[in-house]
């Protein structure tokens, strides 16, 4: 079991990892060049004087690592030492030019973050029931894996193993491109009129949420796996040049949207199953406080599970529709009961 870590970055990540390991019982240390990030970071994880830490954890852009990572391996030439960057094949290159073993190193990802950023967003949960993946070089020691799947298992992820090419394209699909299709869809929003803005649903609110991600961090992630977002992107302008030129035909634009239905139904569901398929139920509530938590103690009464919900607010309206994705047995009950006490429940959708 771990018992002393080193942090390197004060930030969302590099914090949030300091407070999964309180709550186990870990020494943290954190380290930052930006002293109001490390004393805040550190006054959340506790304040501990750690010699010869058993882990070292680079917490900072991968571009950044050079920058302090002969002084971190000269002050800790016993520790095993991790990252937790977007990028991996960028990293093992930054290791392999300095003095720090690759036997000692393991590159690693944690598939979790927040649009805000900061020591002062970090969560303890924030890796819980998320992948985390290691991209281990051929020299990497068994001992040194041991410690970095240690912490992983510390902070609730799950582990992913993948070589680190892999991975590189692996998150320009899943990680990257999302990012730039939410920023060229938010960028749109400054030249229409803001009254138009008012109608905007929960499909504008989900497919820019991400937009509001730190444009320095993502700018770095970005040119960082510029060689595979590149594929990435000129796919995807020929996909919309051939949507553009078939705009006249309802049968190209139909199949446009069930390949997209498909290529959905292949991400997995909860817990990495297969992607369920859910009922939705919609209530109208009152826009005040105290409704949401009354409808989940009666989904708590009657043995009911919500897998996720939707909130939409109508403007200079005072309710809101909120929309539950149930299983369908739980849908039906639900409905039952919360119509019976008085609920503005309205007809199941699938």
């Amino acid at each position: 079991m771990l018992t002393s870590v080193r942090i390197v970055g004060s930030g969302l990540i590099g914090t949030s990892i300091g407070l999964a390991l309180k709550a186990h019982g870990v020494h943290v240390q954190m380290v930052d060049t930006n002293a109001s990030a490390q004393e805040l970071a550190q006054d959340l994880v506790g304040r501990f004087d750690i010699f010869n830490p058993e882990l070292v954890i680079f917490a900072l852009p991968s571009s950044q690592i050079s920058l302090v990572i002969e002084e971190e391996y000269s002050l800790n030439p016993d520790s095993t030492f991790m990252d937790v960057g977007s990028i991996k094949a960028e990293v093992i290159v930054e290791v392999q030019k300095s003095s720090l073993p690759l036997a000692n190193f393991v590159p690693t990802h944690p598939m979790a973050g927040r649009e805000v950023s900061g020591a002062q967003s970090a969560r303890a949960d924030l890796f819980s029931a998320r992948s985390w993946v290691i991209t281990p070089t051929a020299e990497c020691l068994p001992e040194s894996k041991a410690l970095a799947r240690a912490l992983i298992a510390a902070c609730g992820a799950d582990l992913k193993e993948l070589t680190a090419d892999e991975h590189d394209r692996a998150v320009a699909v899943v990680s990257h491109l999302p990012q730039i299709l939410s920023s060229l869809l938010a960028q749109g929003l400054h030249s229409i009129p803001a009254q138009w803005l008012d109608l905007a649903g929960g499909g504008l609110r989900d497919t820019t949420r991400i937009a509001s991600s730190d444009a320095q961090l993502w700018s770095e992630i970005i040119f960082s796996n510029r060689g595979s977002v590149s594929g990435l992107i000129k796919a995807m302008q020929q996909s919309l040049g051939e949507l553009s030129e078939n705009l006249n035909d309802m049968d190209f634009i139909k199949e446009f949207i069930e390949k997209g239905n498909q290529g959905r139904s292949r991400i997995p569901g909860k817990h990495g199953g297969i992607a369920r398929d859910y009922s939705y139920l919609p209530i109208v509530i009152d826009d005040k406080p105290g409704q949401l938590a009354a409808i989940f103690n009666e989904c708590a009464k009657i043995s009911v599970n919500v897998e996720d919900l939707s909130i939409e607010h109508s403007p200079g309206q005072f309710n809101a529709l909120i929309t539950l994705s149930l299983s369908e047995k739980d849908a039906h009950e639900l409905s039952a009961h919360l119509s019976m006490i008085g609920w503005n429940v309205h007809p199941i959708l699938k």
